[in-house]
Protein backbone atom coordinates (compact mmCIF):
# COMPACT_ATOMS: atom_id res chain seq x y z
CA UNK A 1 0.00 0.00 0.00
CA UNK A 2 1.04 3.21 -0.92
CA UNK A 3 2.77 6.03 1.85
CA UNK A 4 -0.13 8.42 -0.02
CA UNK A 5 -3.23 5.94 -0.02
CA UNK A 6 -2.26 5.02 3.97
CA UNK A 7 -2.28 8.89 4.69
CA UNK A 8 -5.57 9.43 2.91
CA UNK A 9 -7.23 6.29 5.09
CA UNK A 10 -5.81 7.20 8.18
CA UNK A 11 -7.29 10.81 7.42
CA UNK A 12 -10.76 9.67 6.63
CA UNK A 13 -10.73 6.84 9.41
CA UNK A 14 -9.37 9.47 12.23
CA UNK A 15 -12.29 12.09 10.98
CA UNK A 16 -14.71 9.76 11.66
CA UNK A 17 -13.77 8.30 14.84
CA UNK A 18 -13.53 11.85 16.04
CA UNK A 19 -17.18 11.83 15.19
CA UNK A 20 -18.05 8.81 16.60
CA UNK A 21 -19.80 7.40 20.00
CA UNK A 22 -16.63 5.03 20.60
CA UNK A 23 -18.84 3.21 23.61
CA UNK A 24 -21.05 2.65 21.31
CA UNK A 25 -19.01 2.35 17.65
CA UNK A 26 -17.29 -0.96 15.96
CA UNK A 27 -14.27 -1.23 14.10
CA UNK A 28 -16.60 -2.73 11.17
CA UNK A 29 -18.79 0.02 11.42
CA UNK A 30 -15.98 3.00 10.82
CA UNK A 31 -14.17 0.39 8.29
CA UNK A 32 -17.38 0.30 6.62
CA UNK A 33 -18.22 3.92 6.93
CA UNK A 34 -14.63 5.01 5.41
CA UNK A 35 -15.14 2.29 2.75
CA UNK A 36 -18.03 4.49 1.27
CA UNK A 37 -16.77 7.79 1.90
CA UNK A 38 -13.90 7.08 0.38
CA UNK A 39 -14.93 4.52 -2.39
CA UNK A 40 -12.64 2.00 -2.03
CA UNK A 41 -13.07 -1.05 -0.39
CA UNK A 42 -11.09 -1.50 2.82
CA UNK A 43 -12.37 -5.02 3.80
CA UNK A 44 -9.16 -6.93 2.46
CA UNK A 45 -6.78 -7.93 4.80
CA UNK A 46 -4.42 -5.14 3.93
CA UNK A 47 -6.54 -2.41 4.60
CA UNK A 48 -8.34 -4.20 7.54
CA UNK A 49 -4.71 -4.34 9.40
CA UNK A 50 -4.33 -0.78 8.50
CA UNK A 51 -7.32 0.32 9.57
CA UNK A 52 -7.58 -2.01 12.94
CA UNK A 53 -3.66 -0.16 13.87
CA UNK A 54 -5.13 3.54 12.70
CA UNK A 55 -8.39 2.52 15.44
CA UNK A 56 -6.05 1.32 18.34
CA UNK A 57 -3.88 4.12 17.99
CA UNK A 58 -6.84 6.37 18.09
CA UNK A 59 -8.25 4.65 21.13
CA UNK A 60 -4.72 4.77 22.87
CA UNK A 61 -4.62 8.45 22.17
CA UNK A 62 -7.90 9.29 23.69
CA UNK A 63 -7.51 6.89 27.00
CA UNK A 64 -3.99 9.11 27.38
CA UNK A 65 -5.08 12.68 26.87
CA UNK A 66 -8.42 11.83 29.31
CA UNK A 67 -5.60 10.48 31.59
CA UNK A 68 -3.59 13.69 31.38
CA UNK A 69 -7.11 15.74 31.54
CA UNK A 70 -8.49 13.64 34.85
CA UNK A 71 -4.96 14.15 36.32
CA UNK A 72 -4.77 17.98 35.43
CA UNK A 73 -8.32 18.17 37.04
CA UNK A 74 -6.94 16.24 40.04
CA UNK A 75 -4.27 19.15 40.67
CA UNK A 76 -6.64 21.66 40.07
CA UNK A 77 -9.43 20.56 42.50
CA UNK A 78 -6.25 19.61 44.92
CA UNK A 79 -4.54 23.27 44.32
CA UNK A 80 -8.29 24.83 44.80
CA UNK A 81 -9.28 23.01 48.10
CA UNK A 82 -5.75 23.99 49.57
CA UNK A 83 -6.12 27.65 48.77
CA UNK A 84 -9.42 27.52 50.02
CA UNK A 85 -8.49 25.58 53.62
CA UNK A 86 -5.73 27.50 53.71
CA UNK A 87 -5.24 30.77 55.96
CA UNK A 88 -2.07 32.89 57.13
CA UNK A 89 -1.79 35.27 59.91
CA UNK A 90 -0.74 39.03 59.17
CA UNK A 91 2.98 37.14 59.71
CA UNK A 92 2.95 34.28 57.26
CA UNK A 93 2.34 31.69 59.11
CA UNK A 94 -0.16 28.89 58.41
CA UNK A 95 -3.53 29.08 60.73
CA UNK A 96 -3.98 25.31 61.69
CA UNK A 97 -6.87 26.38 63.47
CA UNK A 98 -8.87 29.14 66.08
CA UNK A 99 -8.86 27.88 69.58
CA UNK A 100 -10.77 30.85 70.42
CA UNK A 101 -11.03 34.54 69.44
CA UNK A 102 -7.69 35.11 70.64
CA UNK A 103 -6.01 31.50 70.78
CA UNK A 104 -4.69 29.93 67.87
CA UNK A 105 -2.69 27.61 66.36
CA UNK A 106 -0.01 28.28 63.98
CA UNK A 107 2.68 26.50 62.26
CA UNK A 108 5.99 28.80 61.37
CA UNK A 109 9.38 28.74 60.33
CA UNK A 110 11.99 30.50 62.90
CA UNK A 111 15.44 30.58 62.17
CA UNK A 112 15.18 27.29 59.84
CA UNK A 113 13.46 25.61 62.61
CA UNK A 114 9.30 24.50 61.84
CA UNK A 115 7.51 25.13 64.86
CA UNK A 116 3.86 24.18 66.40
CA UNK A 117 2.97 27.43 68.17
CA UNK A 118 -0.09 27.40 70.41
CA UNK A 119 -0.30 31.13 72.01
CA UNK A 120 -2.47 34.32 72.76
CA UNK A 121 -2.89 37.35 69.92
CA UNK A 122 -3.99 40.81 70.06
CA UNK A 123 -4.90 43.68 67.70
CA UNK A 124 -2.55 46.51 67.03
CA UNK A 125 -3.33 49.04 64.09
CA UNK A 126 -5.83 46.60 62.56
CA UNK A 127 -3.39 43.63 62.21
CA UNK A 128 -3.68 40.50 64.56
CA UNK A 129 0.13 39.73 66.69
CA UNK A 130 1.05 37.27 68.84
CA UNK A 131 1.86 37.68 72.85
CA UNK A 132 4.51 36.24 74.93
CA UNK A 133 1.17 34.16 76.41
CA UNK A 134 2.15 30.71 74.64
CA UNK A 135 4.20 28.00 73.74
CA UNK A 136 5.89 27.08 70.68
CA UNK A 137 6.92 22.94 69.74
CA UNK A 138 9.58 22.14 67.62
CA UNK A 139 9.11 18.48 65.98
CA UNK A 140 10.33 16.66 68.38
CA UNK A 141 8.22 18.20 70.98
CA UNK A 142 5.26 18.06 69.00
CA UNK A 143 5.78 14.60 68.02
CA UNK A 144 6.20 13.51 71.90
CA UNK A 145 3.35 15.85 72.93
CA UNK A 146 1.10 14.20 69.92
CA UNK A 147 2.02 10.82 71.39
CA UNK A 148 1.04 11.57 74.30
CA UNK A 149 -2.42 13.12 73.86
CA UNK A 150 -4.79 9.71 74.92
CA UNK A 151 -2.55 9.52 77.86
CA UNK A 152 -3.63 13.38 78.24
CA UNK A 153 -7.48 12.59 77.34
CA UNK A 154 -7.53 9.79 79.59
CA UNK A 155 -6.36 12.17 82.99
CA UNK A 156 -8.51 14.91 81.95
CA UNK A 157 -12.10 12.62 81.72
CA UNK A 158 -10.37 11.07 85.63
CA UNK A 159 -10.58 14.63 86.87
CA UNK A 160 -13.62 15.36 85.38
CA UNK A 161 -15.15 12.33 86.95
CA UNK A 162 -14.03 13.66 90.61
CA UNK A 163 -15.25 17.15 89.47
CA UNK A 164 -18.71 15.89 88.94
Amino acid sequence: METEMKEKIEETVRKILERSDMSETTEYQIRKQASEKMGLDLSQPEYKAFVRNVVNSFLEEQEEKSRKDQDQDHEEEEQEAKNLDEEYDDEGNLIVCKLSDKRRVTIQDFRGKTLVSIREYYKKDGKELPTAKGMSLTEEQWSVFKKNVPAIEKAVKKMESRIM
